[in-house]
């Protein structure tokens, strides 16, 4: 049965969020964590987004621009999950979703992946069964209930991982199946990558020398937690002749951290491009 669509002009008069909305947000999982208690599930590398049963958001609190027909398509209750495109794709999705006038083309290629219901009752694996019952029902090909599935062990994750990597993932999520709704940072959900990536503010750009004279040789970046390192590595000659400016939000990998704290060999990854 077709769950009924929203009028168009209810979607458009939907009032702008005052603030980010409320997000589970993933710990860093563990080496040593048994996975058995989790459901598991693909990283995508797409652009979260936030349903509230009316209108589109972004993680950071802006509307996201999608064309009416694909928000008609919708059911009424909030969702959490990712717009995608493919493996390998976040440049050009991240583009796309962001344009004031969104593309016809392009947003017929763009499918939004769901992997939690905000506010519902119940465990997570009950709500991952809801979620797979609700899209069935609104029987859209590009609404998607994201696959949960168990592990027993970590050499059974580990295999997991390496497929999704060879298929040009980015990496697993691990979501306690036990879990009851909820929000901010938390080790219910927890993410699993080859390398470890996180978000800085640039907060200087250091000189190139030798081949890099005339240009950037480094970002110098701050954390949320107020340590300074540099960024070298990753940085294309394009961006060394056009950093990005004082006071952008950069993502960059790392391999663990040093005894002082600071992420070991990082590198830039992508610039946040913010609504």
């Amino acid at each position: 049965m077709r769950l009924p669509a929203l009028p168009a002009a209810a979607l458009l008069a939907a009032a702008a969020f005052p603030a980010p909305p409320d997000l589970l947000l993933a710990e860093v999982m563990p080496p040593d964590l048994n996975p058995a208690a989790y459901l598991v599930s693909e990283k995508f590398d797409g652009v979260r987004a936030y349903w509230d049963g009316r209108a589109l958001w972004f993680r950071g609190g802006g509307r996201i621009p999608a064309p009416a027909w694909f928000l008609e398509r919708l059911p009424p209750v909030p969702l959490d999950g990712e717009l995608w495109m493919g493996r390998g794709r976040f440049e050009e999705l991240s583009g796309e979703v962001r344009r004031e006038q969104p593309r016809e083309d392009a947003w017929r290629r763009i499918r939004y992946l769901v992997f939690e219901l905000p506010g519902a009752p119940g465990p997570f694996e009950a709500r991952a069964r809801a979620i797979e019952a609700l899209v069935a029902r609104v029987g859209w090909p590009q609404l998607e209930a994201v696959a949960q599935t168990r592990v027993k062990d970590r050499a059974e994750l580990q295999a997991r991982l390496r497929d999704v990597l060879k298929a040009g993932g980015e990496g697993l999520m691990l979501h306690r199946a036990d879990a009851p709704y909820a929000t901010g940072r938390s080790d219910a959900l927890l993410k699993l990558k080859p390398l470890l990536d996180a978000e800085a503010v640039v907060v200087g750009h250091i000189p190139g020398k030798g081949r890099l004279a005339g240009l950037v040789g480094a970002l110098e970046v701050e954390t949320p937690e107020g340590r300074r390192f540099r960024i070298g590595s990753g940085l294309t000659d394009a961006l060394r002749k056009n950093p990005p400016a004082l006071g952008a939000t950069v993502t960059y990998t790392y391999r663990g951290l040093t005894r002082t704290g600071l992420p070991r060999f990082p590198a830039f990854l992508r610039l946040r491009t913010m609504p």
